[in-house]
């Protein structure tokens, strides 16, 4: 039997060790005060990576609303220096 593409099963949420993947939830969506600010750099910091680029939504896990939201966030501080563009 051929492998087809629609025939997806739970193979693919299981990985290997057996152990199942858990959802990333959106931290700005569960905090009572989610609030991105770009004055806050020891936040953005956890979104940027050691080489100085924002880090996706499936590595981050939050969700599209607060990552654009953090996009520009992290952009508008490294404009006005509070943040590097490229880390070394």
């Amino acid at each position: 039997m051929a492998f087809n593409k629609g025939d997806k099963t739970d193979a693919s949420k299981i990985r290997r060790g057996g152990m199942r993947r858990r959802k990333k939830v959106c931290v700005f969506c569960g905090e009572k005060n989610g609030e991105i600010d770009y004055k806050d750099t020891n936040k953005l910091k956890r979104y940027v990576s050691e080489r100085g680029k924002i880090l996706p939504r499936r590595i981050t896990g939050n969700c599209a609303k607060h990552q654009r939201a953090l996009t520009v966030a992290i952009k508008r501080a490294r404009h006005l220096s509070l943040m590097p563009y490229v880390c070394e």
